[in-house]
């Protein structure tokens, strides 16, 4: 009987074994293999961490193909890096060059939403520090998603920001059905009639205040700026009840650095029950 009970334990296991787990597939740390500048040095610890010796816009590189063709990451959210430390200099994460979220330093981890864009066809995902430094990455990790938006359109039209040089309000009034969590969605193409172009910026403020939205402060520069991808077509900002008391106050001002915007919508999420998900790999 006890010789039964052995075999029915370790069949059990290896079912499990071969079950897979969905969190430990969707913990991508050991996919993170190789860096932009051959300079740069990474160490894969014992305990599952990177340290990482960044230089100044290199980058830990993540390869995300399957069969060498790029992977869709339609059906996550989000992927997020955890640091050991809080980090000593700003960085980023590139999603496929289509994605751009930055981080100011002294944070302990920096997530990349891909709602509103397109993540059908990711090859890459890379980490980048602006200034020579070592990051240590405890993990890096996928979230599924687990609901769908609700789109109400706040502002429309065609905003240009060229070089600062345009900006668009959103009437506080807008904002009066808004609440903690919901979010704001920027439509928009980026200008790159100018090939020497690389970079383009959001900055979204308080109308009639300098004050920047909370809810994106971990993103922005030491302007208070955004930065979008060459190819991003959408950008969205999750609202903070400070936001909210704020906007329905003041409403929204939005300029930047080349970006076109033509919509401004109010995202409110709508969960949907037994959801369930395909890995990418």
């Amino acid at each position: 009987m006890k010789n039964l009970l052995i075999l029915i334990t370790v069949a059990l296991m290896a079912s499990c074994a071969s079950n897979g787990n969905p969190e430990d597939e969707r913990n991508l740390t050991s996919r993170f293999t190789s860096t932009w500048n051959i300079y740069e040095k990474f160490e894969h610890n014992d305990d599952g961490s990177i340290t990482y010796n960044a230089l100044p816009w290199g980058g830990l590189v993540g390869s995300f193909t399957k069969k060498n063709l790029p992977v869709d990451l339609s059906n996550y959210e989000s992927i997020t890096f955890e640091f050991a430390e809080p980090t000593k200099v700003p960085t980023q994460i590139v999603v496929a060059d289509k994605l751009r979220t930055w981080g100011k330093a002294g944070i302990t981890s920096l997530k990349c939403d891909f709602d509103g864009q397109d993540v059908n066809n990711v090859d890459e995902i890379v980490l980048q520090a602006s200034d020579t430094c070592t990051i240590t990455v405890n993990k890096v990790f996928l979230t599924p998603n687990e609901a769908t938006w609700e789109s109400s359109v706040i502002w429309s039209g065609m905003c240009e920001f060229g070089n600062w040089s345009g900006g668009l309000v959103v009437d506080a009034d807008r904002f009066n059905i808004a609440e903690e969590g919901d979010k704001i969605e920027f439509v928009f193409t980026t200008d790159t009639s100018d090939p020497d172009r690389i970079y383009w910026l959001m900055k979204t403020i308080y109308s009639g205040t300098d004050q920047t939205l909370e809810g994106n402060d971990k993103q922005l520069n030491d302007w208070g700026c955004a930065a979008v991808g060459k190819e991003a077509t959408a950008y969205r900002i999750g609202l903070t009840a400070r936001d909210v008391i704020n906007l329905r106050e003041t409403g929204l001002f939005v300029n930047g650095f080349y970006c076109n915007v033509t919509q401004v919508n109010l995202l409110r999420k709508t969960y949907t029950s037994a959801e369930t998900y395909e890995s990418a790999y």
